[in-house]
C-alpha cells in the first residue's frame, strides 16, 4: 500500500512539473498562463484523490479539509496583494487539490518532513527562492559597475529603447524635470513614464524586472517533494545555531 501511494505521489510530481514548466514558459514569454492549465491540474488532483481513496485510503480523512482551507487562504492572500498574480494564486489553489498534504515517495523523500499542508510549503519554498533575486540583481550590478544602494538590490539600469520592449517597471519618475526613485514602480503608467524619459532626452533608466513568480513556484513545488519545508529547515537551523 505504501508503494502504491508513493507511485501516486511520483505521478503527481511529474504532472505538476509538466504543467508548471509549461506555465513558466508562457509566463516568461507573455507574462500570462492559461486558465486551462489550472483546470487540468485541479481535475488531475481530484482523480488522484479518488484513486488513492479506493486503492490505499487515507490515514486520516480529515486531512482533506486542508483543500478548501488552502484554496480559501490563497484567494485571501491574492485579494490582500500578498500573491501578486492571478495565475500564481490559481496554481496554488490547483496544487491544494493535487497535493493537499506532504507527499512521500518510497519513504526516501522528502528529506525533511513537514506537518504543514503541501500547498503552503510550496508557497513558502517559492518565496524563499524568490528572495535570492535581490542578491542576483546586486551581483549583476557589480559586474556591470552600476552598483548603487539600494537601487542595485531591486533593479538595474537599462537603455530606454530596450526598456520599451521588455517586461519591466520603471524605478524612476520625472518630477519637475528631475529623476526621482519611486517605491511603488507599478503605481503609474509604465509606457507613459518611459516615453517621458525618452522625450526629455534621457538614454537610460533604472528599472525593476517583472519576474514571473511561476518559476520559483515550479522550483518550490519540486523542493516540496524532494527536500520538504525550507522555512522549517531554516528556522530549526537558526535555533540550533543560537541555542546549541
Amino acid at each position: 500500500m505504501v508503494e502504491v501511494e508513493s507511485y501516486l505521489n511520483l505521478v503527481r510530481l511529474i504532472i505538476g512539473v509538466i504543467i508548471l514548466l509549461y506555465a513558466s514558459y508562457t509566463d516568461i514569454k507573455t507574462r500570462r498562463a492559461a486558465n486551462i492549465l489550472w483546470i487540468i491540474l485541479g481535475v488531475a488532483g481530484g482523480i488522484f484523490l479518488v484513486i488513492q481513496y479506493f486503492m490505499v485510503g487515507f490515514t486520516n480523512p480529515l486531512i482533506l479539509i486542508f483543500i478548501p482551507i488552502m484554496i480559501g487562504l490563497m484567494y485571501l492572500l491574492f485579494q490582500l496583494g500578498l500573491i501578486f498574480g492571478g495565475a500564481d494564486a490559481k496554481a496554488l489553489m490547483a496544487l491544494a487539490i493535487l497535493v493537499p498534504v506532504q507527499p512521500v515517495i518510497f519513504q526516501s523523500y522528502p528529506l525533511y518532513w513537514s506537518y504543514m499542508p503541501a500547498p503552503w510549503v510550496v508557497f513558502t519554498n517559492s518565496l524563499i527562492i524568490f528572495m535570492f533575486l535581490p542578491l542576483s540583481l546586486f551581483g549583476y550590478n557589480l559586474l556591470h559597475k552600476t552598483a548603487k544602494i539600494p537601487h542595485s538590490f531591486i533593479g538595474y539600469k537599462m537603455s530606454i529603447e530596450k526598456a520599451k520592449e521588455t517586461f519591466v517597471w520603471p524605478m524612476e519618475k520625472l518630477v519637475n524635470g528631475k529623476r526621482k526613485i519611486v517605491k511603488l514602480p507599478k503605481s503609474f503608467d509604465v509606457d507613459e513614464e518611459i516615453q517621458r524619459f525618452e522625450d526629455e532626452g534621457y538614454t537610460d533608466i533604472w528599472v525593476t524586472p517583472k519576474v514571473p513568480f511561476m518559476i520559483p513556484l515550479l522550483i518550490g513545488f519540486i523542493l516540496t517533494f524532494l527536500l520538504g519545508d525550507l522555512l522549517s529547515l531554516l528556522i530549526n537551523g537558526a535555533v540550533s545555531l543560537l541555542f546549541g
